[in-house]
């Protein structure tokens, strides 16, 4: 199993959220970094009818361990192409051309959004500031309306 690291980014969510009172935290949980766990994990998550959103951090990175992407990415129906386009403009402004090596992506899978962001507590933040907080009522309507 290895060892369970302490996730930085949870209390940072966690203080965002609390701020919106139509968002809230239902679940959190600690996934270890195996494709069939993370695959678990967001089967589970779609089965449940209180969950509208899903955040994954960490495991987009380029190092061996980073398979979130790979894990997820099979699942997703539509991708949101300029979450990752933007995310990675809005992180370049901050940090530079190391931006570049984000794999940020966001996408629906079964009328539910799904983020997957860097394990950064500083990225979880500008994500959720500036792009995830203030389009979610809007991504959560689209992708539930009926035609």
């Amino acid at each position: 199993m290895g060892h369970v690291r302490s996730d930085k980014t949870l209390p940072i969510v966690e203080s965002i959220i609390e701020k919106h009172p139509n968002i809230s935290v239902i679940y959190r949980d600690f996934v270890s970094d195996s494709k069939k766990q993370i695959k678990k994990a967001v089967i589970n998550l779609l089965k449940n009818d209180d969950v509208h959103a899903i955040l994954f951090s960490g495991g987009t990175g380029l190092s061996p361990k980073d398979i979130t992407l790979e894990a997820i990415k099979p699942l997703i129906e539509k991708e949101i192409t300029g979450f990752g386009e933007l995310f990675r403009y809005l992180s370049y402004k901050e940090i530079g051309s190391s931006a570049m090596l984000s794999r940020a992506l966001a996408g629906v899978i079964n009328k539910k959004i799904i983020f997957l962001l860097p394990g950064s507590p500083k990225a979880v933040k500008l994500a959720l500031e500036k792009l995830i907080i203030p389009e979610l009522g809007h991504i959560i309507y689209i992708i539930n309306k009926k035609e």
